[in-house]
């Protein structure tokens, strides 16, 4: 019941606001490519379904999906290879750190001249916002594990695999989501930006082509198709934690 009142809620505040939009655009006549109506944004999300917006959408989608999950796996090793070493956290973490701050947006042209203007520099681009803040989930998820498990592990001769797989990872996985989800909107956000920097295909490279062409109806609704795709991204990972960490919420 307090999931369906909160969806209520949501839906009330955005036929409100489009309710705004729509009067005042109608009672300021607003020229269309400064603000165009709901409307006017509606029938240009129409047209481009009859086009090529899937095309686009399920391109951004797989290069999403493959930086996301590589970011992923290089983040959930990295992680455990600092948590496990700390001459490696010593060496690394400064560099780290200074990687991570480092403004992504200034990074993407050199990905580009690195990398070319093909997959490559995007998947690598998504790859890097993704890796950090998974690295980081990982990291303080085992480095903060109960030392107690660290005995039990002792005491019943586990292999570090098994020490992993059995106690540390588990333990370890409410830190890692919270990776996961940072990571997953900025793998959204990195995706339009590499379209926007050097792609003939995707999201980012179809707002780029309105924007040039002042189609702003267009503009706005592939706005909100990319926003409701980062939306339905954050769902999922937030569905598949509740499922992995089901047992948080027993009594």
């Amino acid at each position: 019941m307090k999931s369906l009142g909160r969806a209520a809620e949501t839906l009330f505040a955005i036929a409100v606001i489009v309710v705004l939009w729509e009067l005042y655009t109608r009672f300021y006549a607003v020229p269309e490519f400064l603000l165009p109506s709901p409307l006017a944004v509606w029938n240009a999300l129409i047209e481009a379904a009859k086009g090529q917006l899937f095309s686009h959408l399920f391109y951004t989608i797989g290069i999403l999906t493959s930086g996301y999950a590589t970011g992923v796996v290089l983040g959930i090793a990295g992680g455990l290879a600092l948590a496990k070493s700390s001459r490696l956290e010593r060496w690394f973490g400064g560099p780290i750190l200074f990687l991570q701050t480092a403004p992504k947006i200034a990074l993407a042209p050199l990905f580009v001249i690195w990398f070319g203007l093909g997959l490559a520099s995007k998947i690598v681009l998504i790859t890097s916002l993704v890796f950090f803040p998974v690295l980081i989930g990982t990291l303080v998820g085992i480095s903060s594990l109960d030392t107690k498990f660290r005995d039990l592990a002792h005491v019943l001769h586990l292999s570090v695999w098994q020490r992993f797989r059995l106690i540390e990872f588990p333990a370890a996985l409410p830190e890692i989501f919270v990776g996961l989800r940072v990571g997953a909107v900025q793998a959204v956000v990195g995706a339009i930006l590499a379209e926007w920097m050097a792609g003939k295909q995707g999201l980012g490279y179809l707002m780029t082509f309105a924007s040039a062409t002042y189609k702003t109806p267009l503009l706005f609704a592939t706005v909100i198709v990319t926003a409701l795709l980062g939306i339905a991204v954050y769902q999922l990972i937030e569905i598949v934690e509740r499922r992995l960490l089901a047992w948080r919420e027993l009594p």
